[in-house]
């Protein structure tokens, strides 16, 4: 084997032509942490806003009418999925242009400052109608810069990981993710607990968000020390060699990242789809499904959605591992099986109401979704090549999102009023699946394979 020359940093190798990509270990550690942080933020804030909602609606909006309130508070929410797709449409394209690590330390900077701001807003009382307006202005920035996260940060690792770990590393993603919004929920909790009402909703209720600035600096730090991914690194390498018309080549426009990755595009959406569905579905809507329907108070429901949360984290990486050894396709499959065969049983072992009954059906489903969580991160970016992945991934990624899983809490309200029937979670989710196996019947196996468009990835022996 021989020895490519060295050009992204002293611990790569980067290959050329066939030549594989020699990784160091110690530097795919810093890519996984400093990816992994940022979606810890975006989920931190997001269990923060969700479960202060009804506070946030008494700080911003004229008092008088609590349901108004929460609305209101739930459509700023809402508004930040609205944008989602546009962030993605701009940071894509931009990652695959001028590099994946200045985009993610771009988003990175734009989430703690529009988390952070948040917690500075005066209230309705105070400005009057400029409260809400900055509160809605601060969340289409959390909502643009989401746009460029996840499909940065998966990227980001796929590109770092050798072939054979891309599973178990990619894993770590969602391990963050997990952690962010047990972090933002739990932190609520803990204000809740301590705090009165009127002190809640005096001064307690910005804590969380200035602690985003903090926490937006150190993750900023950790990105600013990473090098280009390889992948990236050697294309750069090879548009530089071509002179300009190699340079040309690389400002790939947005519609070649729709309609010539069309088939992947559908893919994704579909894969995407039944993921977030699920997703929003358990750790989302079954707080409220729980003290809606099941009469649970807030924190007795949030507390069974966090415990269920900590059992997926502990079981991810290992799951993560499984795809590696397996193969991404049987492991997604298994939770598209599943959640076809499980979701109504589960369901209505929600219903029986007893905390143990609540606790089996809502850790059934917690464990489906880890065949998702652990599957994705790395499977998504194998769906593109190199040239458009951050674009294609980030545009498919953040429509599906935006469509199908951002909505699941509202249609699924919506169809329960409709029809009366308080087990459309279960078929909704069961609808997901069926459009989640299909794609994985159609998509190609990744695990161990080089990502489309680079050479083969290997770690770096020990010693």
């Amino acid at each position: 084997m021989s020895a490519a020359s060295v050009t992204a940093s002293p611990s790569l190798s980067l290959a050329k032509n066939s030549d594989p990509t020699v990784t160091d270990p110690a530097l795919v550690r810093r890519a996984v942490k400093a990816a992994a942080l940022g979606n810890a933020m975006e989920w931190f804030d997001f269990g923060v806003y969700s479960y202060i909602a009804v506070t946030l609606g008494k700080v911003f909006f004229p008092t008088g009418n609590p349901t108004a309130q929460l609305l209101s508070t739930f459509g700023a929410f809402a508004a930040a999925f609205l944008v989602r797709p546009l962030g993605g449409m701009v940071f894509g394209p931009l990652g695959d242009r001028v590099g994946r690590q200045k985009v993610l330390a771009i988003t990175m900077i734009m989430m703690a400052v529009g988390t952070f701001a948040i917690g500075l807003i005066p209230s309705y009382a105070v400005i009057g109608v400029g409260a809400p307006l900055l509160l809605l202005a601060a969340r289409l920035v959390q909502g643009f810069s989401t746009g460029g996260e996840y499909a940065g940060a998966s990227t980001f690792i796929a590109e770092y990981a050798p072939d054979k770990r891309r599973g178990f590393l990619g894993s770590w993603l969602e391990f963050g993710t997990l952690a962010g919004y047990i972090g933002g929920a739990g932190l609520v909790t803990l204000m809740t607990v301590l705090l009165s009402p009127d002190d809640l909703t005096a001064w307690g209720w910005r804590i969380p968000f200035l602690i985003a600035g903090p926490m937006g600096i150190i993750g900023l730090y950790l990105r600013m020390r990473l090098e280009e991914t390889p992948a990236f690194a050697a294309q750069a390498e090879q548009a530089a060699r071509a002179g300009k018309a190699g340079a040309a080549r690389r400002k790939v426009r947005v519609r070649e990242m729709v309609t010539g990755q069309w088939k992947a595009m559908l893919l994704c959406v579909a894969l995407v789809l039944v993921y977030n569905v699920t997703d929003y579905m358990l750790l989302s809507y079954m707080p409220s499904y729980l003290t809606s329907e099941l009469k649970y108070d807030e924190t007795h429901g949030l507390l069974v959605v966090l415990g269920v949360m900590a059992l997926m984290m502990i079981v991810q990486p290992f799951a993560g591992a499984l795809t590696d050894r397996v193969g991404r396709r049987p492991v997604i499959a298994a939770g598209c099986a599943g959640f076809l065969a499980l979701s109504v049983p589960a369901l209505l072992l929600i219903r029986e109401g007893s905390l143990a009954a609540v606790a089996l059906g809502m850790g059934a489903l917690g464990l489906l979704l880890v065949c998702f969580t652990a599957s994705m991160p790395a499977a998504l970016p194998a769906l593109f090549p190199t040239r458009v992945r951050y674009g294609s991934l980030s545009i498919g990624f953040n429509v599906s999102v935006s469509l199908f899983g951002g909505t699941t809490p509202l249609v699924v309200t919506a169809l329960i009023g409709a029809t009366g029937n308080v087990m459309m979670p279960a078929y909704y989710m069961m609808a997901a699946a069926v459009i989640g196996g299909a794609a994985v019947w159609f998509m190609a196996e990744s695990a161990g394979r080089p990502l489309p468009g680079s050479p083969p990835s290997v770690e770096q022996p020990a010693g």
